[in-house]
């Protein structure tokens, strides 16, 4: 009955317009009314101590320097980069915006962002060299799912302050898998861009030409590095490169490539903030309820129900792959991470699934969800620079989530793609 009264409060809350944050606590808050197994005072204090820690602190540096990468010119020139090397081949610019979206993952750890960012310059970009647009503004969208998978990642930070699990090793456990599904979005788009005959780009890779982009991308090419190099070599936290990469973002962008300016500073920043507070005000209540579900026997109760369909691993996995596909149809990001993953975790750690492996699999989850109507943020952001409405969209994507959906269960049975390197760097939890 508890769960039933807490769902119907926020699910009406929600549908009026409440947002997240508030209509969770209220949520709470009528569920403790009903049954007050637990004093409001401790619900107060589950939410401050959630936002209490400074690897949370990584989550607004990341986005900002992902923001800053931006508008200073820095996403501009690893696009170069990567038209550098994989432009000229048939469907070379679907190619160049998924290593983009690559290397923009690796500094902002945001799905959405890097679909604004990539999306932006390679969308018109792809349509002035013949791709249809529904077909490029898919690509975007898909694409951008490798800003959460691709380390540093906004979920795997919300992972690991959730479930004390190395943030670390989650960002060298995301390598195997960013990688299989890149390769893997790559060879799809080159065989679906054969058919549909969008050419190359007609610039050849030259002597002249591979200097004068490498000289002009340097600056950008090396705040990745410095991202993780510094939190591998044990230099900075996860939070303290997030700062680096900030800072770093700015100076270049003021004084290397002299795009960004101090109103373009304070315009980024203010930008961004309304959407920074939301989302700590969602991760607050989402904690207390955490504690509220555990004190429910609600953990023990969805443990029993899956282990009724049977106890074999594989079984239980596929099972959890579809209960948290028709999740994230619904149910954003933060929520789903920070109020799911330390119920499930201690489900499918019953099976033998560690800690590690399974964050990998929730990231994973959730870029699926990403493109998965009908809450599918980056379909949203797709459709605000195309024009396009979203069925138009999710048509021409379903082949990549095909793509998507394989290297997730490839991930889910083979764990070796996902645990290989933490492993061997000793950086397993």
């Amino acid at each position: 009955m508890e769960g039933i009264i807490f769902g119907i409060v926020a699910l009406v809350l929600l549908m009026i317009g409440v947002p997240i944050g508030f209509s969770l606590s209220i949520a709470i808050l009528a569920l403790l009314a009903y049954n007050p197994i637990l004093p409001t005072t401790f619900v107060a204090q589950s939410m401050y101590s959630s936002l209490d820690s400074f690897t949370m602190l990584a989550i607004p540096a990341f986005l900002l320097a992902g923001a800053v990468m931006e508008s200073g010119g820095l996403s501009k020139r690893l696009i170069n980069v990567a038209n550098l090397f994989v432009g000229n081949s048939p469907g070379g610019l679907g190619n160049v915006a998924i290593l983009a979206c690559v290397f923009f993952g690796a500094i902002s750890g945001s799905s959405p962002a890097t679909v604004a960012a990539i999306g932006m310059i390679m969308i018109p970009q792809m349509v002035k060299y013949g791709y249809s647009l529904d077909y490029a503004t898919a690509l975007i969208a898909v694409s951008g799912g490798l800003g959460v998978i691709v380390p540093p990642s906004i979920p795997m930070i919300l992972y690991g302050v959730a479930n004390s699990v190395s943030i670390g090793g989650l960002f060298m456990a995301g390598i195997g898998p960013a990688a299989l599904l890149a390769l893997l979005l790559m060879a799809t788009n080159t065989y679906l861009c054969k058919k549909k005959g969008y050419l190359g780009t007609g610039e050849k890779l030259t002597w002249t030409r591979f200097k004068a982009v490498m000289k002009d991308s340097v600056w950008a090419l090396i705040m990745p590095v410095i991202i993780l190099g510094g939190i591998y070599s044990g230099v900075f936290t996860a939070t303290e490169s997030a700062v680096v990469a900030l800072f770093y973002g700015i100076i270049v962008g003021l004084f290397v490539y002299k795009e960004l300016s101090l109103k373009g500073i304070w315009k980024t920043f203010f930008d961004n903030t309304s959407f920074l507070g939301g989302m700590m005000l969602v991760f607050a209540p989402v904690a207390a309820l955490g504690s509220v579900l555990v004190y429910l026997g609600f953990t023990d109760a969805l443990a029993d129900l899956l282990f009724s369909f049977s106890t074999d691993a594989n079984v239980v996995m596929f099972l959890m792959i579809i209960i948290m596909f028709f999740i994230g149809m619904f149910v954003n990001t933060t929520p789903c991470i920070v109020i799911l993953s330390p119920i499930f975790l201690q489900i499918v750690s019953k099976v033998g699934v560690g800690a590690m492996h399974f964050g990998i699999l929730m990231v994973l989850y959730q870029e699926l969800a990403f493109i998965t109507p009908p809450v599918c943020p980056n379909m949203f952001v797709a459709s605000s620079i195309s024009g396009l409405p979203i069925e138009k969209i999710v048509k021409q994507s379903f082949p990549f989530m095909l793509a998507t959906l394989v290297v997730i269960l490839l991930c889910t049975y083979i764990p070796g793609i996902v645990l290989t390197l933490p492993k061997a760097l000793g950086l397993m939890s």
